[in-house]
């Protein structure tokens, strides 16, 4: 019998539900030693399964699991010294802890961009419970870049959607016409 699909520790078992009156937590990297705090005063949206291979993984993952919240509700409280911008030429400059690598937190700065204004967190990185449940799976293909097996995919693609996480290759809808209005708003295509 063939091992299991391993996506993510925490959707492995199933994808547990979130509680619709969580109001944020503390984030933490895996150093032992003065780990970088990173207080989220807010639920998340958008939870999903990511296949890029920008994203963090913890130790054995094909997929990261990462989630938005508005910019003003992420503080980093302790040890920000430690963190540093993972690749400043990428719209999302990931701010990583310089000991683990843990990402703490994704920003992008380009005012024009259709997500300004929300940062990209990795909700596993609480201890607390309740953070909003991974919705869908985005960017699937992408894990061949990071050396999964094409002929798994069948494979992957059904394991996620018997988690729950309907499997895209881009973006789920929403956030697909999200962008869309906005560069359509920003084109003048649609007025504002």
């Amino acid at each position: 019998m063939s091992e299991p699909i391993r996506i993510h520790p925490s959707l492995d078992n199933g994808v547990q539900p979130g509680s619709a009156d969580f109001a944020g937590g503390t984030l933490q990297c895996k150093c032992q030693d003065a780990p970088v705090r990173v207080a989220v005063s807010n639920q998340i949206a958008h939870n999903h399964a990511c296949g890029c291979t920008k994203c963090w993984k913890p130790e054995g993952a094909t997929f990261s699991v990462v989630a938005v919240v508005s910019r003003d509700k992420v503080d980093v409280v302790e040890n920000g010294d430690k963190l540093s911008v993972v690749d400043a030429n990428a719209t999302i400059r990931r701010h990583a802890c310089k000991e683990c690598g843990a990402h703490m937190y994704g920003r992008i700065e380009n005012q024009a961009h259709p997500f300004y204004g929300l940062d990209f967190v990795h909700p596993e990185l609480s201890d607390e419970v309740g953070w909003a449940a991974p919705e869908f799976s985005a960017f699937v293909s992408s894990v061949i870049e990071s050396g999964v097996k094409p002929e798994a995919m069948d494979v992957i693609r059904r394991r996620l959607t018997d988690l729950g996480l309907p499997p895209y290759d881009c973006l789920s809808p929403v956030l697909m016409d999200a962008i869309a209005t906005h560069l359509a708003k920003a084109s003048g295509v649609l007025s504002r």
